[in-house]
């Protein structure tokens, strides 16, 4: 029975997680682990705190508390922040839970038993006054490579570079401020050169699935040669090694686990705790020992390496057949505003802080929209607060909202909040639809013609709907989860248009069975939106679920059961006529430009000093660009080149040739007879030895691209742009 098992990089109980974190490593996670649950795959999604280490001692000496005290503010504050914002971990663990402890330390004591770990004396910075050895955090000096003076441990923040902390210029204890002294300490190295060859085979074998910003990363760490690597530390926060087999207690006194070592293992844990007193068929090592489970694990670009080279090697060297990563699919960095999040400059969004600024849970779901459709998939991303407003107002407001709000009101107005009866003549619209359904999914190819009796809009919606399921559904396969997720908005636009198209307030006067077989088929493709939203926005979906009345489709976790495949069923009409609904509400209200701009001058950005910032054009200037309306008749695709497509446009009085950059998000066929916007006046250039007499406009940040189109179908080619 096949499985699957997602991780997200376990977050530090050491502060509280800002949108930068969530859309790294949680946001992709959750809506793919809600997208597996919908289609009934058996899955368990598992995070928790990261708890030990010298991040959390840091943090506990600035607050003047214990490490204790530390995780546990922070293990609940993260923890409630996430519950509020619709994640569906089936597991939030800890890594100081006790089960932790025992786990770590097996997996060490077995590295040890087979030699994979050495012990080693080695030079260490002492600090006398504060009577310890100094892990590479507490230490600061002049970088050996670039000369940064505030240089930490045994890398430097500003380079990059890794070396020995005995190499730093002017060490300075960051305890007593005093220059330490230096004293010979035992720890244990893992012998990860022994796993060169099987993590370069492992690594290569998986060169067709991959990100390549994950291969390139894992194969530059293979290149340089893996080495010996210590996996204790002198601390007196951590995992201990003490009274362990193989270890005299002299040397292993005061030795905890390296927290990059033994953090790793809080997934196997957390697997051990959530299914601790479960019957034998949900035993933990059917998720971790078995070649029938494929381990998924969401991290940011910071992790890469532990998660295809450091633990890979851990559970290779473990043995009992414990599985890896099948997939890492790791995220860039998002920034704020144009710049890195920094929290010690105040340009920083807590998750805690949004939730009290925006406490209802429609918010939430903005939010993670918003954090979807700009997630740093291949390349770093930008969150602002006015693209936050805008995705809120324009899309989910004005496209999904508007269709389903509207289709509640019509049917509170005309229907008395009881779904239409589908008229007789309309009755062959479920065997048309359902065979559209059925040649969509066996890819079998068919057109309007195949399929006289529906007329062009309905043909044209459940053709929408079919096809779109399937693009939705392969993009979250391949961890495409910005392209599902405008594959779905784009299903809401087709919906739109439909309604717009059939004008019910006009047929419902006039042609009365035609009202309600508009209706009728409203009212199911709100359901199925319902579902195909829902790994994105869950509470919304959860409402409109409450508003119809019918049972509640839920993405939610399961701790493994497998469930009924309702994203498949969201391609047919489900809906019983008659069905009488409840009072619905706006979905998504609009957010006012004063709320957002307060949200900006918080950043200290003024929103005048940053509008006055941007450059201008006079009416003047901007007059002089021609604008119209084209009708793209042909289009092929250059040779040598992977964006370059040559169109031809029939621009109304005169057909054009332009040469244009989309053919990496469309395919010529599909846009042939497409009307776009056309820049008529730009002078005649070649690109590739292809003329170019023309520009056709289209939108995009860099990975996600549309050409620009007018929202009515109606428009003709030649007509001017203002």
């Amino acid at each position: 029975m096949k499985r699957y098992l997602i991780t997200s990089a376990l977050p530090y109980a050491n502060g509280y997680l800002h949108l930068g974190h969530l859309a790294g490593a949680y946001v992709p996670a959750d809506i793919y682990s809600r997208f597996l649950r919908l289609t009934g795959e058996s899955i368990i999604y598992i995070c928790g705190s990261d708890e030990h280490g010298v991040a959390i001692t840091i943090a506990a000496d600035k607050e003047n508390v214990s490490p204790k005290d530390i995780i546990d503010k922070y293990h609940s504050a993260n923890k409630d922040a996430f519950e509020k914002f619709g994640m569906s971990f089936d597991i939030y663990s800890r890594t100081s839970d006790p089960v932790h402890h025992e786990t770590a330390r097996e997996f060490f004591e077995s590295l040890l038993k087979k030699d994979y770990l050495t012990e080693k004396e080695e030079n260490q910075f002492y600090d006398e006054e504060a009577k310890m050895f100094l892990p590479d955090r507490y230490v600061e000096g002049i970088c050996p490579n670039c000369g940064n003076e505030k240089a930490r441990g045994d890398q430097c923040e500003s380079c990059g570079a890794y070396y020995d902390q005995l190499k730093l210029g002017n060490p300075i204890s960051l305890i007593s401020g005093k220059t330490p002294t230096v004293r010979k300490t035992t720890h244990w190295y893992m012998r990860f050169d022994l796993f060169q060859t099987a993590l370069e085979h492992y690594i290569e074998s998986h060169a067709g699935d991959w990100k390549e910003n994950v291969l390139q990363q894992s194969r530059s760490w293979l290149k340089q040669g893996l080495m010996e690597r210590a996996i204790t530390r002198d601390l007196n926060w951590g995992v201990s090694i003490e009274n362990l087999g193989g270890i005299p207690d002299s040397s292993a006194a005061g030795k905890v686990l390296y927290v990059w070592f033994e953090a790793v293992l809080g997934y196997i844990s957390a697997t051990k705790i959530l299914f601790s007193g479960k019957d034998a068929s949900h035993n933990w090592k059917t998720w971790w020992q078995t070649p029938e489970t494929d381990y998924i694990a969401f991290i940011g670009k910071d992790n890469i390496v532990f998660h295809t080279l450091i633990f890979p090697a851990i559970l290779i060297a473990r043995h009992d057949n414990y599985i890896v990563p099948k997939n890492v699919p790791a995220n860039e960095f998002l920034n704020l505003e144009g710049q890195k999040f920094s929290k010690s400059r105040n340009w920083s969004i807590d998750l805690l802080d949004f939730q009290k600024n925006f406490p209802e849970p429609f918010y939430m779901d903005a939010l993670r929209y918003t954090l979807v459709m700009n997630l740093p998939e291949t390349r770093d991303s930008d969150f602002t607060w006015k693209d936050f407003q805008a995705r809120n107002n324009n899309e989910l407001a004005d496209i999904f909202g508007n269709f389903v709000n509207r289709t509640f009101q019509f049917l509170q107005r005309f229907y008395e909040l009881a779904v239409p009866v589908l008229p007789l003549e309309y009755k062959h619209i479920l065997n048309d639809w359902e065979e559209i359904v059925n040649r969509c999914n066996n890819e079998i190819e068919f057109s309007e013609k195949d399929f006289p009796e529906l007329t062009p809009n309905d043909y044209a919606l459940i053709t929408a709907l079919a096809k779109g399921i399937n693009k939705i559904t392969h993009c979250y396969k391949i961890f495409r989860f910005r392209d599902a997720v405008t594959e779905t908005m784009n299903i809401a636009r087709a919906a739109n248009k439909y309604f717009n198209d059939e004008e019910p307030w006009a047929t419902k006067k006039s042609k009365h069975n035609q009202s309600d077989k508009t209706i009728y088929v409203c009212m199911q493709i709100v359901r199925s939106l319902a579902i195909l939203f829902q790994p994105v926005i869950p509470f919304t979906s959860r409402k409109i679920f409450e508003i119809l009345s019918i049972p509640i489709v839920s993405s939610d976790a399961t701790a493994g059961e497998s469930k009924y495949n309702f994203f498949a069923d969201a391609a047919l009409p489900w809906l019983t006529d008659r069905k009488l609904i409840s009072i619905p509400s706006i979905l998504f209200p609009k957010i006012d430009d004063f709320i957002i701009d307060s949200q900006i001058e918080k950043l200290g950005v003024k929103t005048d000093e940053t509008e006055a910032k941007k450059p201008v054009v006079t009416y003047e200037e901007f007059s002089k660009v021609k604008l119209r309306t084209g009708k793209i008749i042909s289009a092929e695709k250059i040779p040598k080149s992977k964006k370059l497509l040559k169109l031809i446009v029939d621009i109304g009085n005169t057909k054009r040739q332009v040469v244009a950059g989309i053919g990496e998000k469309y395919l010529p066929e599909d846009l042939v007879d497409k009307v776009v916007v056309v820049v008529t006046n730009l002078k005649t250039t070649k690109i590739m030895g292809v003329e170019s007499q023309g520009m056709v406009l289209a939108a995009g940040d860099g990975d996600t691209l549309s050409v620009i189109v007018p929202d009515d179908i109606g428009f003709e080619q030649g007509w001017e742009v203002k």
